[in-house]
């Protein structure tokens, strides 16, 4: 009888085991940027496929910070990767797939080599867009040290919402290319503005380019995270402050390629751009170490979405986001606050090569937070994102999404199912 009950046991076992196994091979896959179940409700992937395409764009003639001394100033043009997202025409049976080639570590730090590595996203490769219809532009700048492929999971899921969102590898602030601070103090913001002159031309009817009547650049958006939000809120109308001419020190050529980016210079106030729609600016930052002030915030007058760490130990919050918040009193402006989180906000979860043996802790640490699962990050962002972007780009009615709330621990808030809504606030404050 023993013997039976034990043969019964172990064949249950073998069943159990079976069908687990097949379950796991019928299983669809898990990509960066899929909605796990407990996603709010605009997470989730639009209604159109996603091509994508990388090209390369030169600014010609630009201040060579790193080379100019003195009172000498060197250009150099300016070669910049751009990685570009948009609804696309899949052929039937064509899977929507892409392998991205992306790097972890430092350029010159021997305590982080250079490792390139894959990822698989969501897009299909070169794919024909569709051009059922124009859409808005949405232009995405990384942090220093960062990489175009940073956002993955947000730039695809805009794709396929309608919007065409183009990336920027900043040139020497890349992992692969980290050169001296003060080039990407000076370009950041020049970069996003030549991008979008770029894209421009493109969309243009007539263009040779697959955006030639695609991209409305009439109607776009920034979004920056970090070096790239301090970047796309100077570009957006924020001037820095004069503060910002001491990082230049004895780089008399680069503080006068600086200043005309300073809030309340002439040629600053003649770069102002009406085709600028919104921002989001994740953990921008400068505040605490004095390039923004009350003026230049001012300065800042188109719908802004700021997404922080109450304990970002990089950008600050009360003396850093918050503060870049609370002084930008022209514009329409919200605040998303992840409670007890630090700066990566913004970033893909940390790639599989970060989990290996002998890998750097740092290079974990670069995507991670210590109180918060990066998927579950990225599904607010997703749904935050959606809705403040389809409010002011698509005329979308995603009001209830947007509810200002101080309380972290509701059972029930719009868009989210019961009992998720905990840990996040969301402030919002009309123009004074």
């Amino acid at each position: 009888m023993r013997f039976s009950i034990k043969l019964i046991f172990v064949g249950c076992l073998l069943v159990v085991f079976c069908f687990s196994a097949k379950a796991q091979q019928n299983a669809p896959e898990f990509f960066i940027g899929d909605t796990l179940p407990d996603a709010p409700a605009l997470s989730a992937r639009g209604p159109y496929n996603v091509g994508v395409q990388t090209m390369e764009v030169t600014h010609l003639n630009q201040v060579d910070i790193l080379s100019s001394k003195g009172s000498s100033e060197v250009l150099y043009n300016r070669r910049l990767t751009l990685e570009v997202w948009y609804p696309a025409l899949l052929q039937k049976g064509t899977k929507e797939l892409v392998t991205y080639q992306s790097t972890i570590g430092l350029l010159n730090d021997s305590t982080r080599p250079l490792i390139p590595f894959t990822f698989t996203g969501r897009a299909g490769r070169n794919a024909p867009p569709n051009k059922s219809a124009k859409y808005p532009l949405v232009i995405v700048s990384h942090g220093y040290p960062g990489t175009r492929l940073l956002l993955t999971y947000l730039t695809e899921n805009l794709a396929s919402k309608g919007y065409v969102v183009v990336a920027i590898d900043h040139t020497e602030s890349t992992y692969g290319d980290r050169a001296g601070f003060q080039s990407t103090l000076l370009n950041r913001a020049k970069d996003v503005l030549f991008v979008l002159n770029e894209v421009a031309g493109m969309a243009k009817a007539g263009s040779k380019s697959f955006l030639a009547g695609l991209a409305d650049a009439d109607n776009t958006a920034l979004i920056g995270y970090s070096m790239g939000g301090y970047g796309v809120l100077n570009a957006a109308g924020a001037g820095y402050s004069t503060n910002l001419l001491a990082a230049f020190g004895s780089m008399t050529g680069g503080s006068k390629a600086v200043k005309v980016r300073i809030a309340g210079d002439s040629t600053f106030l003649s770069t102002h751009d009406s085709r600028i729609k919104a921002v989001v600016a994740f953990a921008p930052w400068g505040m605490r170490l004095g390039a923004w002030n009350a003026e230049g915030l001012k300065g800042l007058t188109v719908p802004t979405f700021f997404i922080a760490g109450s304990h970002d130990d990089v950008s600050g919050y009360e003396d850093g986001t918050k503060a870049i918040y609370d002084g930008a009193v022209s514009a329409n402006r919200y605040l998303l606050t992840y409670i007890n989180a630090r700066h990566n906000i913004a970033p893909n979860p940390p790639p599989a090569i970060t989990l290996q043996p002998g890998i750097a802790f740092n290079e974990y640490y670069h995507y991670a937070e210590p109180a918060w699962s990066s998927y579950r990050v990225n599904n607010i962002n997703q749904h935050y994102v959606t809705a403040f972007l389809g409010t002011f780009l698509q005329q979308k009615n995603y009001s209830e999404y947007l509810k200002a709330t101080s309380q972290p621990n509701l059972k029930t808030w719009p868009g989210f199912k019961d009992r998720t809504f905990t840990g996040i606030t969301l402030l919002h404050d009309t123009p004074q």
